[in-house]
């Protein structure tokens, strides 16, 4: 919006107002980037804080830290004088984005059944491109109410947080964090309540005994770190990494500088980042109705080709048609816009989701809240670093900033084609058996967990170590 630019970036909306500035490079202001990038440096920072606090304290915990940020950060912003009560705002938001995505994706893998977890972890995802979509159209909105449209647009972020809040001390907590923090009688109580039936024996023994063993590890982190855990860690890494390097987060946040950039104009901007918010977010109910049937490998493989196809096609019609100082023509406009919802489509039911989804799933009780925050923090660090270099690597790249995130995606295609084992249908305690079944990975876990000890006791991390 211009009066937020003209108030806090003077020099950004100085440059747009300049004709001949170099389509590619308006908007490289490094006092812009720090603004988008501080949201999710705080968020890493804080998913290792919240990482002892959902083990000890639960994740409805963490759940309700999160949504109080949010609402505090919100309110800063939403009421900004200066440019450092934005920012003190901003990192308020990073800090609810550290505590909700560490909690939220282990608590929907905890409550759900096994054969509706997929589905379910998904709504995860909805309820983020659902907000995407909101922000977009709110912004679309306000922006033409001026000089405070952009108040309000920040603002409205405390009606999600005070949900996020609210629901956080209404929902019951997971059986799963109960029994680990020896509350087993109130466990097994939510353990029947959420399965509708007493009959859940098998499950609640599965619990008890990891909370046993969960119980006997006083350092997750380091826990991490042996052999049986090393494909999780490396997913915990890899996943979160991956989902960024698509190039998504530039897409999304930067929508309307690059449909600005190709020449759409101030109102059309935004519009077009409704489009892909709108697309985003229909894509998510693919994913829900068929994660749980088709499984994670097929629809991160094919959602991997359609990203691939879509990046290079738009770095080419770019490349042809879109130089520095010009416009694209209309034609030409509304194909870029449709590749990139298509693009954005297949991000929706295959990464978008799954990225979070995997993780949150995979990891033994022991080490679960520790790898959702190495998740977590993998995540924004990338995104963070991303966000603040994307504005110098667009005006450096130009069009081929496509192809290079394409490159990324083929490189992630390729991996979980040969590295990542079919989650689908396994109970979250058994995931161990997938690691040494795995063509590769049994290579690297042990068949027994006593076989654990490739550090030695006072020399590193293992049983006696621990």
């Amino acid at each position: 919006m211009d009066e937020f630019l003209k108030k806090f970036f003077h020099g950004v909306y100085e440059k747009k107002q300049l004709a001949h500035e170099n389509n590619y490079c308006k908007y490289n202001d490094q006092g812009l980037s720090a603004f988008t990038s501080s949201l999710y440096l705080a968020g890493l920072v804080s998913s290792l804080v919240a990482s002892p606090i959902t083990r000890i304290y639960g994740r409805r915990t963490s759940i309700i830290c999160g949504g109080s940020s949010f609402l505090i950060g919100a309110i800063l912003n939403a009421t900004s004088i200066n440019l450092a009560m934005l920012l003190t705002g901003r990192i308020m938001l990073g800090v609810g984005i550290g505590f909700g995505n560490q909690a939220v994706p282990l608590y929907l893998s905890e409550m759900a059944p096994t054969h509706l977890r997929g589905a379910l972890n998904m709504m995860f995802q909805l309820a983020t491109t659902s907000g995407v979509f909101t922000a977009n159209m709110v912004n679309y909105g306000t922006q033409k109410l001026k000089p405070w449209g952009w108040r309000l647009s920040l603002g409205l972020a405390a009606f999600p947080a005070i949900l996020m809040t609210v629901g956080g001390i209404c929902l019951s907590e997971t059986p799963n964090s109960l029994i680990e923090r020896g509350m087993r009688d109130k466990g097994r109580k939510v353990l029947e309540k959420i399965r509708g039936t007493k009959n859940v024996d098998a499950e609640f023994d599965d619990m008890v005994d990891a909370s046993e063993l969960a119980n006997s590890i006083k350092h997750p982190f380091r826990n991490i770190l042996i052999k049986r855990n090393r494909p999780q860690l490396v997913m915990a890494i890899l996943l979160p990494a991956f989902q960024i390097l698509t190039g998504i987060n530039s897409i999304l946040f930067y929508a309307p500088v690059l449909f600005q950039s190709m020449g759409f104009g101030r109102n059309a901007s935004l519009y077009s980042s409704a489009v892909t918010g709108a697309a985003l977010c229909a894509s998510t109910f693919i994913a829900i109705a068929t994660v749980d049937r088709l499984g994670r490998r097929f629809l991160l493989i094919s959602g991997g080709i359609q990203m691939i196809t879509c990046q290079v096609i738009v770095s080419i019609i770019l490349g042809v048609k879109f130089g520095d100082n010009q416009k694209l023509s209309k034609v030409f406009s509304v194909l870029v816009v449709i590749v990139i919802c298509l693009f954005v489509v297949a991000f929706g039911w295959s990464w978008g989701g799954l990225g979070w989804t995997i993780p949150s799933e995979i990891f033994p009780l022991e080490t679960r809240s520790a790898g959702q925050s190495i998740t977590v923090a993998v995540n924004l660090l990338l995104t963070f670093v991303i966000a603040q270099v994307f504005l110098s690597l667009l005006c450096a790249f130009k069009f081929g900033i496509f192809l290079f995130f394409a490159g990324w995606i083929l490189v992630m295609t390729v991996f979980v084609y040969f590295f990542l084992p079919e989650t689908k249908g396994v109970p979250i305690e058994e995931m161990i058996f997938l690691w040494r079944k795995h063509w590769f990975w049994k290579k690297i876990v042990p068949g027994n967990p006593n076989d654990d000890t490739q550090y030695e006791e006072g020399k590193g991390v293992g049983p006696n170590s621990i």
